[in-house]
This record gives C-alpha cells, structure tokens and sequence, in this order.
C-alpha cells in the first residue's frame, strides 16, 4: 500500500427481535403503518461518542424546515457484500501476543454480529505484504531454481496463526467472506529473482505457474476450513517501486494473461471464487504514472478498462480500488462504462496525523467522508480498511508505512484501543448487513469537503432503513430525514458520524423515475458572479444534490427552468428541490407541460413556493418537458434548485 496524504478539513425505532444490533434494544415491531422513530448511533470526532446509543427520534408527517434528505427506497443500485479489514501476518502477530482470552475478545469486538462491530469481509494476503514479519511466498525456492510444478507449495506458514484466526473469525460472523490478493508471486517467475519490484517473466510457462499458484492457494485454504470468495491477481499492479516490502509491476496486458488462465482453471476445479481486476488507487499516481514505461503508457488511468475490454473480461466479475490517490467518484465513471461488472473497494489504512492528538478526529471525518459515505454513494460493494490490528508503533512491517494504524491497537500491557476506523467501520458494519441493497438518498454534502451533511441509505433484506449520515461542518447542524410522508429532524454534532434505523416506512403510492439522460435549461443560464459559477443549469438534474442551479441573480417574472426527461413519459409528479440553500425556493410560479416542445398545457396557474420542495402534480397524461416559470420578483432572494425528481 502507499499511504494517502491527509488533507483534512478543519443521531424510536426499537428494533425487532431478528435484528441483533449492538447495544441496541429489542421490542416488538409497529402494528401501524408507518415508522415510528428512528434509532440514532453516534460517534464525535472528539471521541466523547463512540458509536453511543442515542436512543430514538421521533417521525412526524410535519415537514421540516432544517434541509431535509429525501430517502427513496424506489430506486435501487448496488448490493452489499460487506465491511471489514485484513488478518495481515502484522495483525496475527500482535493478536498472538495477547492472552487466549484477551485474544477472543478482541476478536469478538471485532466480527461478532451481537457484542461487535460484526465485520464481514476480509482482504488476506497470499504470502507476505508490506505488513508481515518476514517476505515469503508459498512456493520459495533457491535463487536461479524454477518450480513450474509447484512441487514445493506450502501454506505451513498461514496454518501457524492467520488460518485459526481466519476460522475464529467466521465461528463469530457466519456471514464472513474472504478476498485474497498476492503482493508479489514467489521470486523465480519474477525478473530480477526478488519479491521486491520486477514483473512476471513474459512466458506462458510462467503465467500457467502463476495462475496454478494462485488456485492452490484457494484451494488449500478450502481444505483449512476458509473458503476464498474473491481474488485479485496483483495488489497495486502500477506501483513499480514498492519501499522495501513486497511487490509487482503488473502491466494490463500481464493480468489478462494470468485471468485468461486462471478463469478456466478455477470453474474446472467446481469454484465459485470471482475474479476481480485491477485492485489499486482511483487515480493513477504521479509517481507511478512517471514510471510507466513508454510503451504502457495506455494503462495510465486506463487500467481497469484495458482488462475488462479484453477477452479476458469474460472471466472478471468486477473491479477493486484503493483509497491511497484520487476520489471515489472514479468508481461511479468506471461503473457507468461497464455496469454489468461490480464494484469493490478493498483498502485503506488509517494513518497517524501530524499531530497524534488529531488523529482520532481526522480519520473519523476523513473516512466518513471518503469510505463509509464517499466509496459505497459510488458503487461499491464492501469497504474494507487494512489492518485488523497493529502494536503503538504502527507495526510490526517490512518497509512501506510507517504511520499506519490498525482497527484496533494492540498495547504492550496486553490491553486493546479501539480506533477511529473502528467507529467508522462499525456505523456500516453493525447494522447495513448483506444482500442490503443502497438506495436513493439526496447528500447535499462532498468528499472534499463542502461543511454540508452528507449521507447514504440502504435497505436491509429484513426490509429495515438504514441511513448513514455525517456533518462535515465542526458546529452542530440540523437536519431532517424524510421518507414517503414522515420525517423527522435531528441536531447532528460537529464532525459527527451518525448511523439511523428504522422499520415499517410508508409503502410510496408513486415510482421514481430514474435520471440518467436528462437535460436542462434555463434563463438565466446560471450566476454571472465568479462565486458562484459552477451553478450552471445542468446540475439541476445531475442527481447531486451537492450540486446546484442558481439564477445568480434575484428573482424576476419570467425566469425559468426545464427539464426534458429524453421522451415522453407518464409523469405523475415533479418535484425541484432548493437542496441545502433552502430559502431559495420560487415566491411565485407556473408550471407547463408538453410532450413535444411546441404544444404546451398548464400544469398549474399560480403556484406559492413555500420551502425547500416545489411539488407539481401532473393530471395531463405523458409529458417530456416540464417548466416552472417565475411569476413573482424576489429581488433579494435567489433562485436554487440542487435536484430535479419525477415519479410515475
């Protein structure tokens, strides 16, 4: 791994029975139709909330007038796998110097789905990582001997401690899954004979070798009692100079090859384990886009893509990313090129601050921000930090990072600190389970940072809400959350982390309509000021409602604001929402429709804005256009509008 740079900026219900959520309690579900409240987990950036159970927040079928997320279980994207971290040898090593009983708590904290955080995927390392106490592979030789027969492969090194844990992990959360990642293949099918740096030997000897080493690995680890549901074939296959651990340059055309092999030999063998690609940052980094061979300089920020348009593609069930350059919107425009192949995000370590004190507080929001909100409102299926657990100094590891942390801390008197990543991972992990399926939710705030409220909602296969939410801002804001007809508002501290669940929502009587191809316009266009303008009028129906339109200027009769949804469609209602600025809704309006652009009927006459929604219901069969046209000068008020909703 490659340490990120931290720039970081300066919450009832009563859940059923069937749903064993830490510290929460159980009652029976609500006989009416409608939730009650909503259960509120926190955790503070101070530490003074560390997922704390808040108890309960009343709905009402009052609206609010804090900016309001709308929630909408009717429209529906990706399905969970899970959340979790790595048993690297670093970890195993330090839980191994616990006492047996100090181990199985700390192991309980961490995967019991009842008294822990309930993670539920793994990333392990084939043979060693930047984080082990020695560089090994399960196939080592004598400098300048081959082994094309693997007749030395060997797992002895795993069945020590990773593999126990492993099984003690899965007894604790039935529900784990295991993906597997080699960080170099053993030294003699490499150039240069060494773990660290050099590439495969380009021979079909050698990828065969390779890919077979690959398959005994599953399938040893199966015959230990771990089954391996997914793996990649390379870790950071573009970092051609890793510090001093283990690592591979892996070009493009060199994974298709080991794939293309590894395909077939994984459905003769009757596995189910997927193939994912790729498995390295959202954005290529400068230093390794500098080290990019002349001839290879089509993987930069490519390297996804070249694998999956290649004939080995058929063999890739999805891509994994990294956390460590770039921003997680990479995953979302890599999902709308190829969105039949999932999506993963596999690894990112918390890291010291520069000042100790501060690291608490920076990984809370950073993480927040960037993984428990930022990577899964982009596709991803699992979110999984790196190590487990690390001793104070950030180790034991062989080069690479020396400012790592671990979920947990393993102390020296044989006491265990719980970590920031802890906290964050345990406001998915403990209640988001898998098979939930995300659902939409408008976010008015963004991974870099805009001070708003940011949030992402998902729908367990119990049919619970899950809504997870997070306040960018250092001072206490207020919000609310509505789904159907009931919302209900909360006061979110600074900075703080905030997971909601709820039970028997409101069945909505219309359907969303989904709002890919939709486009705008509008007069005036957007802001004239340099403040403010990025409001164009597309991001009027950009489904971001970080995002704004903004007439820049005060309201005036005859401003206006179309959408046209691509082709005519039975539209029933409308809705522009102001988003976050809430006292920019139209004092005065009319609303038109038409299915050609031509021939228009009014929707409504003389409509009041009123708040952050402007609701038009439509009577008027299908519709491809629909305007909203000021009728009334606010001069000292702008127009906003964050996001455009149709419903059927």
């Amino acid at each position: 791994m490659r340490t990120r740079s931290k720039a970081l900026a300066t919450v009832g219900v009563l859940v059923a029975a069937s749903l064993a959520y830490p510290g929460l309690s159980t009652a029976a579900s609500p006989s009416h139709h409608g939730a009650d409240a909503a259960h509120v987990w926190i955790t503070t950036p101070d530490g003074t909330d560390k997922m704390a159970d808040l108890g309960t927040v009343d709905f009402t079928t009052t609206p609010s007038t804090a900016p309001t997320v709308v929630v909408d279980p009717g429209r529906t994207f990706q399905t969970m796998s899970g959340f979790g971290g790595a048993i690297t040898d670093s970890s195993a090593s330090v839980l191994y110097t616990l006492t047996p009983q100090a181990r199985a708590s700390a192991m309980a904290s961490l995967f019991s789905s009842s008294t822990g955080d309930g993670l539920d995927y793994l990333r392990q390392p084939i043979g060693a990582s930047d984080f082990a106490t020695s560089d090994y592979t399960f196939d080592d030789v004598a400098a300048g001997q081959k082994d094309y027969n693997l007749k030395h492969f060997s797992i002895a090194h795993d069945q020590a401690q990773i593999l126990p844990l492993l099984r003690e992990a899965a007894q604790l959360n039935p529900s784990l899954q295991i993906l597997a990642t080699p960080w170099s293949p053993p030294a003699w099918m490499k150039t240069g004979d060494s773990l660290i740096g050099g590439r495969l030997i380009d021979d079909p000897k050698i990828y065969r070798a390779y890919a077979t080493y690959l398959l005994n690995f599953i399938q040893a680890y199966r015959a230990n009692g771990v089954r391996v549901d997914t793996i990649t074939v390379q870790n950071e296959p573009q970092n051609r100079a890793p510090a001093g651990y283990p690592g591979t340059d892996m070009p493009s055309w060199q994974e298709e090859k080991v794939i293309a092999d590894l395909g077939p030999m994984l459905h003769q063998a009757g596995l189910t384990t997927k193939i994912l690609a790729y498995d390295h940052n959202w954005t290529e980094h400068p230093n390794d886009a500098a080290s990019t061979p002349p001839d290879e300089t089509a993987d930069i920020d490519d390297y996804a893509q070249q694998v999956l348009d290649s004939s080995a593609a058929k063999y890739v069930s999805g891509t994994a990313y990294h956390c460590y350059y770039g921003d997680p919107s990479a995953m979302t425009a890599l999902h709308d090129q190829y969105p039949t192949k999932d999506i993963y995000f596999t690894e990112c370590s918390g890291s010291q601050s520069s000042d100790p004190a501060n690291t608490f507080s920076d990984t809370v929001k950073w993480h927040a921000r960037n993984l428990i909100i930022g990577a899964t409102r982009n596709w991803a299926k699992t979110v999984i930090n790196w190590n487990v657990a690390l001793d104070p100094s950030g180790g034991p590891h062989t080069g690479g990072c020396a400012t790592c942390t671990g979920i947990l801390t393993v102390n020296a008197d044989g006491t265990v600190t719980r970590n920031a990543e802890y906290y964050t991972l345990g406001a998915l992990a403990r209640f988001v389970k898998p098979g939930a399926v995300r659902i939409a939710s408008t976010s008015f705030g963004t991974t870099g940072w805009n001070g708003q409220v940011m949030d992402v909602a998902f729908r367990n296969p119990d049919g619970s809400t899950v809504l997870v939410a997070h306040n960018e801002n250092d001072n206490p804001q207020t919000f609310a959350v509505r789904e159907g007809n009931e919302t209900f508002t909360y006061n979110l501290p600074g900075g703080a982390l905030a997971t909601f669940v709820w039970r028997d929502a409101p069945r909505p009587t219309l359907r969303p309509v989904d709002p890919a191809g939709w486009t705008a316009t509008g007069d005036p266009a957007g802001p004239t000021d340099p403040c403010c303008s990025g409001d164009v009028v597309a991001h009027a129906v950009d489904d971001d409602a970080s995002t704004r339109y903004s007439s820049g200027t005060g309201q005036a009769a005859g401003q206006y604001l179309q959408v046209d949804f691509g082709k005519a469609l039975p539209v029933r209602q409308v809705v522009f929402d102001t988003g976050a600025s809430t006292g920019d809704f139209p004092r005065g309006y009319a609303a038109t429709v038409s299915t050609d652009g031509i021939h228009w009927t009014t929707a409504v006459s003389a409509g009041i804005g009123t708040g952050q929604f402007t609701t038009v219901n439509l009577s008027h069969g299908s519709a491809r256009y629909v305007r909203i046209t000021l009728t009334t000068a606010a001069p000292n008020n702008w127009w906003s509008v964050a996001d455009i909703r149709a419903y059927r």
